[in-house]
């Protein structure tokens, strides 16, 4: 059975991109009435999922926050679906370490348990977190991460160079843009990677270490090593097979 996995960038904060992820979340998720809240990004947990309902981040699924259960992992185990949240990647990703959730998440999403990822939830769905923008606030015992899907993500992803404002002037920062960073990664390690715009969602089924996938709402841009970053227009589909992204 194939993984049904759902990758959101963030920046879900106007009303069109609010219903952007929520009509993306009820075809996802179906008629389940409950999903499973992984609040570990953040530190306030139950704040976090009264953000979430006030908001409307929730598409009216009733969320429940996995902090809340004595047994995590049983949780997992009975979970209809999942909704991994954003915050640090760091925090987020030791925790699953903490509680021995990445095998049971990985286990049920096997089972075609949809699973959707925010920010740092959907780092975590990639094979590392090591294409992630935070702070390391935490050591975790390893940067591997679900592997849900075989390419790495980099969420809040933007082009070009960073400008800010002096008194009544935009000047250059001077810092290294994310196309410089994620240069570094494929120095280092030849996983493609996504970067995902702003309130950006990608739509995969996933098997082994191929899957195919559909980019809704933003535009992305996808970097392979060695090779001119290529991107593509909202609606593109594309596959992923043995470590190729093939755009159809």
């Amino acid at each position: 059975m194939s993984r049904k996995v759902l990758l959101g960038s963030g920046g879900f904060r106007t009303e069109e991109r609010i219903q952007r992820i929520s009509k993306a979340m009820r075809s996802h998720f179906g008629d389940i009435p409950k999903l499973l809240f992984i609040p570990f990004a953040l530190a306030d947990h139950d704040g976090y999922i009264n953000a979430m309902n006030e908001r409307g981040l929730n598409a009216g699924y009733e969320l429940d926050g996995i902090h809340l259960h004595e047994d995590p992992v049983q949780a997992v185990e009975e979970a209809g679906g999942i909704y991994v949240g954003g915050g640090n990647t760091f925090r987020l990703l030791n925790d699953l370490y903490r509680y021995d959730l990445l095998d049971a998440i990985r286990a049920r999403v096997d089972t075609g348990m949809p699973y959707l990822g925010v920010s740092a939830g959907t780092n975590v769905a990639c094979p590392t977190m090591q294409t992630t923008n935070d702070m390391p606030i935490v050591m975790p015992p390893s940067f591997a991460a679900l592997t849900l899907v075989p390419f790495q993500v980099n969420a809040h992803y933007y082009t070009g160079d960073t400008y800010v404002k002096s008194g009544d002037e935009m000047v250059p920062h001077f810092g290294e843009t994310r196309d410089q960073r994620l240069a570094e990664f494929h120095e280092m390690n030849v996983t493609p990677v996504i970067g995902l715009w702003e309130a950006g969602l990608l739509d995969v089924r996933a098997e082994g270490d191929s899957c195919t996938a559909e980019l809704i709402g933003t535009p992305a841009r996808i970097f392979r090593q060695g090779e001119t970053p290529v991107d593509i227009d909202t609606g593109t589909k594309f596959r992923c097979d043995n470590g190729e992204i093939v755009v159809e």
